[in-house]
């Protein structure tokens, strides 16, 4: 029940429960009622979703169930859109009152801000970890021990412990010498690499994306105050890579007079102070949030206004034409199975 669709948000200021709650509905909208009520926030509530967790009903019983619960004013379902700009998608959300509610009453929330923050969608609950596999205590550092000295081995006793060496013991040989360490990067090109400006490396990097505009490093350093008015104008690598490579000719001879020459014909105009260019890192200002009310029955969205009891002017048509016929009893229903199954135990015999 934890898969996005109708989504369940709680309205707020709703009275306790109780055993009473829903006593004045039929037996299956208290039935769908009470089984929705204990629903936790998030939780999906899509007809589908609710058939598979009420075996008792089908897909078309839950359905004029939840509509006549809306009219009921128990619940209202809701479009949201979500995101902020190219991710902005459209999901429903489903608020659930188990107090009864006026139209007057489901508008007024329905435009305030805290309905627009609930259907912001909530972070899935952590489980809690077993009991078995609590996370273990954290193990203490171990104590530092100081190296020690290791005596020498001692040779074997072959020679008695009184009698002098016959000869002078020989010295050790010298030990190898450690190889030569790696050598460390040289500071200084480190340093010049990070003193290049934003100009001279855009220069550099136009003979990675087009050959025929290769430059040397002479000509990159000749052509980087071109390049700096560029950027001075408000354009960041990307545009002035863009606009000069973009229409090469066939045939390049003489790359760095071609780069001057389009560094001269092509520099853009000045921007505005507070204009957000792609390069800038300048967040676009998020669309407002905004919610739709939609039909509990065909779903079309509209106004709160629109759509008193939840429903659109067809869907309340219909919805109170079949609303005076009283629901059928268990009983009956048992007793019409039973009927046609002894019609047809009488149609089987010979």
């Amino acid at each position: 029940m934890a898969k996005p669709g109708y989504g369940k948000r709680s309205a707020v200021g709703q009275q306790r429960r109780t055993h009473d709650d829903f006593a004045l509905l039929p037996t299956r909208e208290r039935y769908v009622a009470g089984f929705v009520d204990r629903l936790p926030d998030g939780a999906a509530m899509s007809i589908k979703q609710l058939a598979k967790q009420l075996p008792l009903y089908g897909q078309q019983a839950i359905g004029t169930a939840l509509n006549a619960l809306s009219v009921a004013g128990h619940l209202r379902r809701v479009r949201c859109a979500v995101g902020a700009g190219d991710e902005t998608r459209w999901v429903s959300r489903t608020f659930w009152s188990r107090t009864a509610r006026d139209n007057e009453w489901w508008n007024t929330y329905l435009a305030t801000e805290n309905a627009s923050r609930a259907t912001a969608p909530t972070a899935p609950l952590e489980a809690p970890a077993p009991p078995g596999l609590a996370a273990p205590a954290e193990a203490p550092a171990p104590t530092a021990v100081p190296l020690q000295r290791t005596p020498p081995e001692a040779a074997p006793d072959t020679a008695p412990p009184t009698a002098p060496p016959a000869s002078p013991a020989a010295p050790a040989a010298p030990a190898a010498p450690a190889g030569p360490a790696a050598p460390a990067a040289p500071p200084a090109a480190t340093a010049r690499s990070a003193a290049f400006s934003p100009a001279y490396l855009a220069l550099a990097e136009l003979g990675r994306k087009d050959i025929r505009l290769a430059l040397s490093a002479d000509d990159c350093a000749a052509l980087e105050p071109q390049a700096a008015a560029w950027f001075a104008r408000g354009v960041d690598a990307d545009y002035l890579i863009a606009a000069l490579t973009a229409g090469l000719p066939a045939q390049v001879d003489c790359p760095p007079r071609f780069v001057r020459r389009r560094l001269t014909d092509k520099i853009p105009p000045y921007r505005p102070a507070g204009h957000s260019s792609p390069g800038t890192s300048t967040p676009a200002p998020s669309p407002a949030r905004r919610l739709l009310v939609e039909c509990t029955d065909c779903g079309r969205p509209g106004r709160p206004e629109a759509l008193p009891d939840g429903l659109c002017r067809p869907c309340r048509a219909a919805h109170s034409e079949g609303g005076g016929a009283p629901s059928v009893d268990p009983a009956e229903i048992a007793d019409v199975k039973a009927h046609m199954a002894n019609i047809r135990d009488l149609l089987k015999a010979p």
